[in-house]
């Protein structure tokens, strides 16, 4: 079979669009209906989707002084209690919940996605982010947010015991003998006993390990240390570029990172995400994109805004004069640094840009018909910039739905995607490995070097 692209979901709420829940297609109270959620995975799932994804904050971030001009985004789920409940109604989707190694703690993280992924029979995926922000901060006791280069020390850490905490027990460690009355084997039970700068965990993990040895591990940062993390732990990344240059470079810098840690280019697929509006014309199309625009809130767009270039009040700026000079932010830097870039390249004013970021939050759109979609999807993923795309749709339920029944079609006559499902499991699907227990590799070695 020729080499196959990969397809997450990004389903928030109502949808991507900072107005979307205004629209008079999308429930308004989408973010916290569970029958609204289980359409959208059942409707990915119809259209062969590797995985349903959901970011995920640990603040409200209304943005609106006096709940007008909000997003519907700042209440919701937690993902994985969502996705546990979601995961009993299909068959095959994958599920990707966001977790923070900022303000959670290894133990709890490790043993809530084993849960996961027990429940869903192999489908679930953890999306690493070192959360940032001071209003995140002061809910988890602190005044400030923590420096980047301290956050990623952190979540290197972090990683490395949470995978040894999923490693615990071994695959065949559980023997439940009636006869004998033994429940397990005590010589495969491995406790991580870890003692490091920011954790200290004894183990062993009170959950089996997980079906596909480790959850799915999956980053989206586009900084130094964030692509450093990326190649050292994660098996997705999830970036954003606009332009077939920009991704080809991260592309290719990735994936040439990993030969220091001993992995391979196929070890990590690399997903740009992609905001689609489509239609039979492009006329159609492009109609659906101004009047979701039509419907963006001053203060809505101004806090999508400050969210991304660092918490920074744009409100003291006139709307429509050029988009300012930001303080450097301790918090995500990439997305200032694109925010600024965005704002020169084009010339645009503060309304001009959150009107533009207001489709994705910065990352690709892609406007057209079918043919044109499925056009620039594939010139990437023949192009080395991307092995697939988390799609973000605009609107929902509707967006989705287009892009199930026009896209996915096109897609599938160009032999680039599937037609059906590889696996039962999300690592299958996503022709990610299934990792070794590092501990029975380990001893292993041990004793083929004393064989030797």
């Amino acid at each position: 079979m020729s080499r196959q692209l990969k397809l997450g979901a990004f389903l928030p709420g109502a949808g991507q669009h900072i107005a979307a829940w205004r629209h008079p297609d999308a429930p308004a109270g989408g973010a916290l209906d569970f029958e609204h959620y289980k359409r959208l995975a059942q409707t990915a799932e119809r259209g062969l989707f590797d995985a349903f994804f959901l970011a995920d904050g640990l603040a409200a971030n209304f943005g609106g002084r006096v709940g007008s001009g909000v997003s519907e985004k700042a209440v919701g789920f937690e993902p994985v209690t969502l996705f546990a409940a979601l995961s009993v109604v299909t068959k095959h989707l994958g599920f990707i919940a966001t977790a923070s190694t900022t303000y959670e703690e290894p133990y709890g993280l490790a043993r809530k996605f084993a849960s996961l992924d027990h429940l869903s029979q192999g489908r679930a995926g953890w999306n690493l982010v070192t959360s940032a922000g001071d209003a995140t901060a002061r809910n988890f006791g602190l005044d400030r947010q923590r420096p980047p280069a301290e956050r990623y020390e952190r979540a290197n850490e972090f990683v490395d015991v949470v995978t040894q905490l999923w490693d615990s027990w071994e695959d065949d460690a559980f023997i439940r003998d009636k006869a004998s009355g033994q429940f397990f084997d005590p010589a495969k039970v491995h406790a991580p006993r870890h003692r490091g700068k920011h954790f200290a965990v004894e183990g062993a993990l009170n959950v089996a390990r997980p079906p596909q040895g480790h959850p799915v591990i999956v980053q989206a940062g586009q900084s130094e240390p964030g692509r450093e993390l990326a190649a050292r732990t994660a098996e997705v990344v999830f970036t954003a570029q606009q332009n077939l240059a920009d991704a080809q470079a991260f592309y290719r810098d990735v994936k040439g990172r990993l030969a220091r840690y001993g992995r391979h280019p196929d070890d990590i697929k690399i997903m740009p995400g992609v905001s689609v509006y489509v239609a039979p014309t492009e006329d159609e199309a492009r109609a659906k994109l101004q009047e979701l625009n039509s419907l963006i809130h001053p203060e809505a767009g101004l806090a999508l805004l400050a969210g991304l270039s660092g918490d920074v009040d744009l409100s003291r700026y006139p709307l429509d004069g050029p988009f300012p000079e930001l303080p450097k932010t301790e918090g995500i830097v990439s997305r200032q640094q694109m925010m600024v870039d965005i704002a020169r390249k084009h010339g645009f004013s503060i309304r001009q840009l959150y009107e533009w970021v207001a489709t994705a939050r910065g990352h690709w759109t892609i406007v057209g018909t079918p043919a044109q979609v499925a056009d620039q999807l594939q010139a990437w993923f023949d192009n080395e910039a991307a092995d697939g795309f988390n799609v973000l749709p605009p609107v929902l339920p509707g967006s989705l739905d287009d892009f199930v029944e026009l896209v996915i079609p096109e897609l599938q006559r160009r032999g680039i995607f599937r037609t059906a499902y590889e696996g039962s499991t999300l690592r299958e699907n996503l022709g990610l490995a299934r990792p070794e227990n590092q501990f029975v590799a380990r001893r292993e070695a041990a004793q083929s070097a004393k064989a030797a």
